[in-house]
C-alpha cells in the first residue's frame, strides 16, 4: 500500500496530501489566515462551511486580543503596563492560561517562567534589534524574572505584577491554549476529523479518513535542515504535537548561535545539548509549555517533567544527532533520516 506523505511539522503549514480511495469525496479546501504572528491553517475534513471556518478564525483573533504581549490594549498588555502599580481585571481566558503557566513554572522549578518578558525584550531575538546584551544588563533584568511575584486573585479576577518593569510573556503557552479552544469549538459543532495548525502548534483531530492505518502522520522537522525536511514520522490520533528548538528563532554573532529559549537562571539561551524537543500530548496547552520547559531543562529533568503529565510523551533531538524517546513513543515514531540515530532512554 502506498502511504500518504506526512504533515510537515514546522512554523508554517506546508502543502500535503492524503491518498483517497475512489469512493471518498474530495475534502474541503483548508483555510489559512495570518494571526498570532504566524500563518494559521485549519483543515476541516467534514462540515467545512464558510461559516464554521469564519467562526474558528474569529475565535483565534478574539483570543489574540486577550493574550498577546505584542499588541496594545490586550488584557496581557494592560497587566504589563500596570506592573508595580495596580491589579488589573482580566477576562477568564487569561486567568486560565496564566494559572496553567504558573503550574508549569512550579513543576519545572522556574525553568519555565511566564515573567520572562523583560529578558525576551532585552535580547530582541526574532526582531531587527537582536543583540547580545552586556552581562550587567542581564543581571539587572534577572531581578525581574520571578513567577512567584505574580499575584492572581481568583475571586476578583485580577492579575498584579508586584514589581515595576516586570512583564508577562505567554508565547510559550498561549498558542497551545488557542488551539485547544478551536478544537473545542469544532467538536461542539460535530466535527470529528480536522487538522489545526497554528504556526506549528498542531492538533490532529480524530482519525485519518482513508487507508488501513487511521493515524495521522506528522513529519518532525529536521532542526539542521530547511523547512519541510524531517527526521522521522510520528503517528497520532487526537493529539497535539508541538516542537521547540534552537532553529526556530535565532541570530548569530561572533560565530555563535543565540536562540530564543532562555534559561531563567542565567539569562542566556539555554544550553542543554539539545536541538529540539517535540511533545505529543492530549492538550495543546500542555504540549506547548512542555516543549519549551523540557528544552530548557535538558534530557533528564525534561523527561521527568513529561512523565508527570498524563497523556504526554517527548522526542528529544540532541546536537550529537542522537534521538531519544519517552514512554511508548517507539511504537508510533519512525526515524527516517539516515544521519540521525535512535538511542535507548538510558544511553
Amino acid at each position: 500500500m502506498r502511504l500518504s506523505p506526512p504533515l510537515f511539522f514546522g512554523i508554517c503549514f506546508l502543502p500535503w496530501a492524503l491518498s483517497w480511495t475512489a469512493c471518498t469525496p474530495t475534502p474541503p479546501e483548508p483555510q489559512s489566515q495570518y494571526a498570532l504572528g504566524t500563518i494559521c491553517t485549519i483543515n476541516l475534513f467534514e462540515k467545512g462551511t464558510h461559516e464554521l471556518y469564519s467562526r474558528a478564525f474569529r475565535r483565534i483573533r478574539d483570543l489574540e486580543d486577550i493574550l498577546s504581549a505584542n499588541m496594545e490594549g490586550t488584557d496581557l498588555d494592560m497587566v504589563n503596563r500596570n506592573a508595580g502599580i495596580a491589579p488589573v481585571k482580566v477576562r477568564n481566558e487569561l486567568m486560565v492560561v496564566l494559572n496553567r503557566a504558573v503550574e508549569f513554572a512550579e513543576k519545572s522549578n522556574g525553568s519555565f517562567d511566564p515573567t520572562v518578558g523583560p529578558l525576551v525584550k532585552l535580547w530582541g531575538i526574532g526582531t531587527d534589534d537582536a543583540r547580545v546584551p552586556e552581562k550587567e544588563e542581564i543581571l539587572e533584568i534577572l531581578k525581574l524574572i520571578d513567577y512567584k511575584e505574580i499575584e492572581i486573585n481568583q475571586k476578583e479576577e485580577t492579575v498584579f505584577l508586584k514589581r515595576a518593569r516586570m512583564a508577562l510573556d505567554l508565547g510559550a503557552i498561549a498558542k497551545g491554549y488557542v488551539v485547544d479552544e478551536v478544537v473545542k469549538l469544532l467538536a461542539y459543532e460535530g466535527v470529528e476529523r480536522a487538522i489545526i495548525d497554528l504556526g506549528g502548534d498542531i492538533f490532529a483531530m480524530g482519525e485519518r479518513p482513508s487507508g488501513n492505518d487511521t493515524h495521522w502522520r506528522i513529519g518532525i522537522q529536521d532542526p539542521r535542515d530547511a523547512r519541510g525536511s524531517y527526521i522521522g514520522v510520528l503517528r497520532v490520533k487526537n493529539k497535539s504535537v508541538v516542537t521547540s528548538g534552537s532553529y526556530e528563532r535565532f541570530f548569530e554573532e561572533g560565530g555563535k548561535r543565540y536562540h530564543h529559549i532562555f534559561s531563567a537562571e542565567s539569562g542566556y539561551p539555554a544550553e542543554t545539548g539539545l536541538l529540539s524537543v517535540t511533545i505529543a500530548a492530549d492538550s495543546s496547552i500542555d504540549a506547548d509549555a512542555l516543549s519549551t520547559a523540557a528544552f530548557a531543562l535538558g534530557w533528564e529533568k525534561g523527561r521527568e517533567l513529561i512523565e508527570g503529565i498524563s497523556g504526554a510523551e517527548g522526542i528529544f533531538v540532541f546536537d550529537g544527532l542522537s534521538v531519544r524517546l519517552t514512554g511508548n513513543l517507539e511504537d508510533y515514531f519512525s526515524l527516517t533520516a539516515a544521519e540521525y540515530r535512535l538511542e535507548g532512554p538510558n544511553n
